[in-house]
């Protein structure tokens, strides 16, 4: 019996409500198998599209609000805020993804630091997040437009004069001529071996600030007036969470934050941990069911202003990046990226500060971080040595200090806090912080949305990997630290 005539005079006469429509959907009989091109399959594909569709909407709609409260308006922070917020559609009616930052939009290390990246350099378990940050870096700058993304070459370079007299008065291209396409004009001073470490397919910049900012003005202008899930940023200092317990479990139901000394809460059904170093606080936050060991590395880093001519025009800069060896007459190593705006930044200066967790959970340099006069000193000299140019007309423009946060492994903290639903971390990424941003982002936002990761494999980086176990096991017979015999 062919049943397909009947179907229309059937669904006229159902009562046209989602839930009516669903109801009927679901209870509608098989009919037999028929041929893959018969106008019998061809209805009933638009028809099983159709309960497919339908479903999905009324699982949308019937599910609560989603209140997701990010902590901390870093690079990282922010990365993870927007890839949740560029699959916003997929959250339920009324839903909100939220910032909570204590200070200021990228005021640590992602408005200080130098913004370098190299596809190839991960090893091991990083190497997902250096290639998949690398391949999204250039993707995502176009989307938002940021300026200063560019790929470039780096190259080693060691202090100092060559020691063979021979070559001490040639120019670091003349020595070198299957580099000199690469090596800058401005490394016009005393520099020995020199040596390619990329030539620019693998390796690239930004200037993170330019890149939260860009992320950050996006969400914001996005927000919807229909009541759809919407973006805000709140500035205050994250106090705690509060939760509800429920099979075993506790669920986030807020998160505490002060302004002006005055305690406020945010309504939350999730929240991720990404305060950088200041993220081992979450110790407290969820009464020790996670123990998150940090060091913050303070170090200090200066930007030189863009040369100008005798005119008063500024002068282009060569773009490629240096990774100089270690000058013991000034005790640095320094790193040294040119902008695309004509400025030159510089790290690698030596004497960093080691920061305990303890001294980070008491809020260590969160609203002060000032550089060290003498290392300043040090960098200045160490550049001039190199670069003549800079030497006799350039001019600093910033000095700095920031921290990295370093776990003890120095790999990050990413996953879920255990003991705890809508509970994550995303903090701990070293020196590879911004390098590794929109990787992180788009895992995060995966684990979030989705309850599992597919782009990045997150095992290595539990956050739980410090936490002592509670196990039982180990109170039988020992022989010294031996056990011997049953473990009950």
């Amino acid at each position: 019996m062919n049943l397909c005539p009947l179907v229309p005079s059937m669904l006229s006469s159902i009562v046209p409500s989602l839930f009516s429509l669903a109801a009927i959907i679901t209870t509608w009989p098989l009919l037999p198998e028929t041929h893959a091109f018969s106008p019998v399959h061809t209805r009933l594909a638009s028809f099983s599209s159709l309960r497919a569709s339908t479903l999905t909407t009324l699982q949308m709609s019937a599910a609560p609000p989603r209140h997701i409260v990010v902590i901390g308006a870093g690079i990282q922070g922010t990365s993870v805020a927007y890839h949740l917020h560029k699959r916003s559609a997929s959250l339920p009616p009324q839903s909100s993804i939220t910032i909570l930052e204590s200070q200021a939009v990228a005021s640590a290390a992602s408005g200080k630091g130098g913004g370098f990246m190299a596809r190839s350099w991960g090893n091991g378990v990083t190497t997902g997040l250096h290639e998949l940050g690398f391949d999204m870096y250039e993707e995502l700058c176009a989307e938002l437009n940021v300026q200063s993304y560019r790929k470039l070459p780096v190259l080693s370079v060691a202090p100092g004069r060559p020691a063979n007299n021979k070559h001490s008065q040639q120019s670091a291209k003349e020595r070198n001529p299957s580099l000199s396409n690469v090596i800058p004009d401005w490394l016009d001073g005393s520099v020995g071996r020199i040596g390619a470490l990329g030539l620019g397919e693998d390796t690239a910049q930004v200037t993170p600030k330019e890149f939260v900012e860009k992320m950050m003005n996006r969400m914001i202008n996005d927000n919807n007036d229909d009541g759809s899930s919407s973006f805000k940023l709140v500035l205050g200092t994250c106090t705690g969470v509060e939760y509800q317990q429920r099979d075993g479990s506790k669920s986030i139901r807020g998160v505490r934050y002060t302004v002006e000394d005055k305690e406020h809460t945010l309504e939350a059904s999730d929240v991720i941990v990404a305060a950088g170093p200041w993220s081992c606080k979450a110790e407290q936050w969820f009464e020790n069911s996670v123990q998150l060991p940090m060091e913050g590395v303070k170090s200090t880093s200066i930007v030189w202003k863009p040369p100008v001519d005798d005119q008063g025009n500024l002068k282009s800069v060569d773009a490629t990046a240096l990774f100089c060896g270690e000058d013991e007459r000034f005790g640095t190593h320094l790193e040294v990226y040119p902008r695309p705006d004509g400025t030159i930044y510089i790290c690698g200066i030596g004497g960093s500060d080691y920061i305990s967790t303890s001294d980070l959970q008491s809020s260590a340099f969160l609203s002060s971080c000032p550089p060290k006069p003498d290392r300043v000193t040090a960098a200045t000299s160490a550049f001039h040595a190199m670069s003549s140019t800079y030497a006799q007309q350039g001019e600093l423009q910033t000095v700095q200090a920031c921290m990295r946060p370093c776990p003890p492994d120095a790999l990050p903290y990413m996953g879920t806090i255990p003991g705890y639903t809508g509970a994550y971390i995303n903090a701990g990424h070293n020196c590879w912080g911004i390098a590794w941003a929109p990787a992180c982002g788009k895992a995060m936002a995966e684990l979030v949305l989705d309850g599992e990761c597919t782009c990045l494999d997150l095992s290595p980086f539990d956050p739980a990997r410090f936490t002592t176990s509670t196990k039982r096991g180990g109170r039988g017979r020992k022989k010294g630290s031996l056990s011997v015999g049953e473990q009950w």
